[in-house]
């Protein structure tokens, strides 16, 4: 029952992600930004810097899940050419009332390292969880992260997820 959980817990976000996009832009277009050209390996990479470096600034002990990011499709572009990277992961708190500590943490500390928070505050399920949604316009990556503080254990749930890769010249997207 507990995996069947966490594989919807990952599912419903990666739903609302690849159908929603990001929202890196600085209008209401919702387009999903350039991130430039890539392979699906080092895309891959950053990505997992990219989550390496929030999971720092939540700065509370705890523990992250093993996730890697995936490949997924750029919105409506040539699969074989374009692809989005997609690094969900979770972090528990070594207590439950660091959940809240490591959201307001987040909160403050995104801004100072170049993310621009575009949403905080309660999400629309009925337990109200608090969710959070970044953008870092530098690196072209955008993250959400929703604190399920009525979860056993108690967690937060992270979707990094970028902007559109193209592949270089003569390559193909490498699906994983």
């Amino acid at each position: 029952m507990k995996t069947e959980l966490s594989a919807l817990m990952l599912t419903v976000p990666l739903a609302l992600i690849t159908l929603t996009g990001c929202s890196m832009t600085d209008d209401d277009t919702q387009a999903i930004p350039s991130a430039g050209t890539s392979t699906s390996r080092d895309a891959s990479d950053s990505m997992e810097r990219v989550s390496s470096s929030i999971y720092d600034l939540i700065g509370i002990a705890g523990k992250a899940s093993d996730s890697r990011p995936t490949v997924t499709d750029c919105g409506g572009k040539d699969a074989g050419t374009y692809f989005r990277i997609l690094h969900p992961w979770s972090f528990t708190p070594a207590t439950e009332g660091d959940l809240e500590v490591a959201m307001k943490r987040l909160k403050v500390e995104l801004p100072k390292n170049g993310w621009k928070v575009v949403h905080y505050g309660p999400d629309t399920s009925k337990n109200k969880n608090i969710s959070l949604t970044a953008d870092n316009d530098a690196k072209k990556v955008s993250v959400k992260v929703i604190a399920m503080a009525k979860d056993d254990p108690p967690m937060l749930t992270l979707d990094v997820i970028s902007g559109c890769y193209k592949v270089p010249e003569g390559q193909e997207v490498e699906r994983f």
